[in-house]
């Protein structure tokens, strides 16, 4: 197996509140998102969100667990109202300073076209002894390649990275 660096994004000092990759290659087996992220909302945290083609429909079930260290928890959802699948939680701006959230998204087979596309993350982050783990998983109803990607949430703060590679068991012409 072999990974290739696609792009990577870092915000900048007016913060995001998505990365796009778009003119996504065809020409891996799978795709993995790799992330640093923090968000500049107060209150509580939130979740990364991955929209996949531009789809913002009712086209996605999502699956979360999560813990504390104390606690766990775990729910999904589909249907109406969805618009993306969860990957991770993001550290907001009263988590302890310059704390970061981490994590993966694998996206599998996302050039087959005889299949939905599924997704699956895992992140999480530490505030000197709180935090949460998180795993997520989500099914993108629709066979179609995918082009583009949407990693999102309400806004995200200056020096979070997200990088896209592309994953192949055999050799890629091109890479």
């Amino acid at each position: 197996m072999s990974m290739y660096p696609i792009a990577t994004t870092t915000v900048g000092s007016g913060g995001s509140t998505g990365v796009t990759f778009s003119s996504i290659p065809q020409n891996f087996t799978h795709l993995q998102i790799r992330y640093s992220v923090r968000g500049t909302n107060s209150g509580t945290n939130d979740f990364t969100y991955v929209q996949l083609n531009g789809d913002g429909g009712n086209n996605y079930a999502r699956h979360h667990m999560q813990g504390d260290g104390s606690s766990a928890i775990s729910f999904g959802q589909t249907g109406s109202g969805i618009g993306a699948i969860w990957a991770a939680q993001v550290p907001f701006a009263s988590t302890t300073s310059n704390v970061f959230g981490s994590g993966i998204i694998d996206i599998l087979d996302y050039t087959n076209t005889n299949k939905n596309k599924t997704v699956r993350s895992i992140g999480g982050f530490d505030a000197n002894g709180s935090g949460y783990a998180n795993l997520s998983s989500g099914v993108w109803m629709n066979t179609s390649a995918i082009t583009s990607i949407l990693v999102s949430y309400p806004n995200y703060a200056q020096y979070t990275t997200v990088s896209l590679y592309g994953i192949t068991t055999s050799s890629v012409t091109g890479a």
